[in-house]
């Protein structure tokens, strides 16, 4: 017997080689008919390696062009941080130098009111109303722009205090009657004592535009400036017998730059953006506004103001509220008047002295003391920005109250800050925002005179 020979397996084991080996053909079968399924069922072009190499080749494609898309959203985003920076800080610094901008057209406006004071000749008169209107269309645009930049830059604080709303309209009134009378309009006004809540100049600007607008857009017939009482506010009400406003058009009249048509040139002054302004301050204040309107027939715009507390004008020592009529004239009135200007204050003696004030001016309170001496005054007229170095318009409006208790004071400004004006009105001064309203500024020292009377 060979030792190295293999020993004889048993039957059983040989039959058991046999299933095995058949299974694994079997096996062998299933695994080549998967790999065909498969290979039929990938890409058209290749086989599952090449379709599993193009998936890495697409997700590497999507991997790049999204880091691409990142980073120019990265930058985009960083651009316009900067745009907006860039903006910002041109409207700060617009709304910051006002005063700067409106000190040479406050001069102008001065002098051209004086001059309409004067007889002059008829071709003069004409000349000097060109000037008055171009200069109001300037004041128009330039005080557009500042609004727009203040409210855009966040700075334009409301203040908010009860007055009665014959303080705010009879002064329009006046001004847009002779406004409308050039035009050959008829203006109608309805005065109303009630007394509202609001901030009077910020009220102003919107009922201001709605009576422009009306002036603009009415070719001929009238127009309405009067209240309505609501249960919730006092409704001021300006009503034209106009063009009239489309339903179509009437959301985006409120928009920036967007206006009516109108071919007169006389009427093309502006820059689409009174409207958008009233939008936004009304907003601002808390006041609805309306506008009911049929083409051809008319429009009438507006604004919804709280009604005030009557009792808490008594602490208000600013505007004295009479009862009887104002004087007729201011002739013999002593006005002092401080301003650092030189050409403010040339104007304001124009302008008063052709009202028949008696004026002295000064650049600070040092140069004033050394004019008039012991002399008083029926009402004093301040800058509040007087030179770095010298107090400001109320620091200089105390020390002469106290040398001359009760002088009535009105603080002159191209300051808006609402806490300044608030100041001025504790403290029982009127305050008049430039560029000066020569109207307005008469009939405050008219009011003040008939309350000395």
């Amino acid at each position: 017997m060979d030792l190295f020979q293999p020993p004889e397996l048993p039957d059983e084991w040989h039959e058991r080689e046999r299933v095995l080996q058949e299974e694994n053909a079997r096996l062998r079968r299933i695994c080549a008919s998967l790999i065909e399924r498969v290979e039929s069922g990938g890409v058209a072009s290749g086989a599952p390696y090449a379709s599993f190499e193009h998936s890495v080749l697409l997700a590497e494609q999507v991997r790049e062009r999204t880091d691409a898309l990142q980073q120019a959203l990265t930058e985009l985003h960083r651009a316009k941080a900067e745009a907006e920076a860039a903006n910002l800080s041109k409207t700060k610094f617009l709304a910051a130098v006002s005063h700067d901008l409106l000190q040479p057209l406050n001069a102008a406006r001065l002098f051209a009111s004086a001059l309409d004071e004067h007889a002059l000749p008829d071709d003069s008169r004409r000349l000097v109303g060109n000037i008055g209107r171009s200069l109001k269309g300037v004041e128009a645009l330039l005080g557009t722009l500042v609004d727009i930049s203040r409210l855009d830059a966040g700075v334009l604080t409301p203040d908010i205090a009860p007055f009665p709303v014959t303080q705010l309209l009879d002064v329009l009134a006046e001004e847009y009657r002779q406004m409308a009378a050039a035009r050959g309009l008829e203006l109608r006004y309805v005065p109303c004592d009630a007394v509202v809540e609001s901030d009077l100049a910020l009220l102003a600007r919107v009922v201001r535009n709605f009576l422009a607008n009306a002036i603009r857009y009415t070719p001929q017939g009238r127009i309405l400036l009067g209240c309505r009482h609501r249960a919730d506010g006092l409704e001021i009400v300006v009503g034209d017998t106009g063009l009239g406003i489309a339903e179509a058009q009437r959301e985006a009249i409120f928009l920036e730059f967007r206006r009516l048509g109108v071919e007169s040139s006389d009427q093309d002054r502006g820059l689409g953006l009174g409207l958008a302004i009233v939008d936004r301050i009304s907003g601002m204040l808390g006041h609805p506004l309306r506008l009911v309107s049929q083409p051809g027939k008319g429009s009438l715009f507006s604004v919804r103001v709280p009604y005030g507390p009557p009792q808490e004008l008594a602490t208000r020592a600013s505007l004295p509220i009479v009862g009887g009529q104002a004087p007729d004239s201011l002739s013999g009135a002593m006005v002092w008047v401080i301003d650092n200007d030189p050409a403010i204050c040339e104007g304001m003696a124009a302008l008063l002295g052709g009202w028949g004030c008696r004026v002295v001016t000064a650049a600070s309170l040092a140069q004033l003391e050394a004019l008039v001496g012991d002399d008083s005054a029926d009402v004093l007229l301040v800058d509040y920005h007087l030179e770095e170095d010298e107090p400001d318009g109320l620091a200089v409006a105390a020390r002469l109250r106290r040398r001359h208790p009760g002088l009535p004071v009105v603080l002159i400004t191209a300051n808006h800050d609402a806490a300044l004006k608030a100041r001025a009105r504790r403290l029982g001064h009127e305050c008049l925002l430039k560029p000066l309203k020569p109207l307005r500024l008469k009939m405050i020292l008219m009011q003040y005179l008939a309350g000395q009377a």
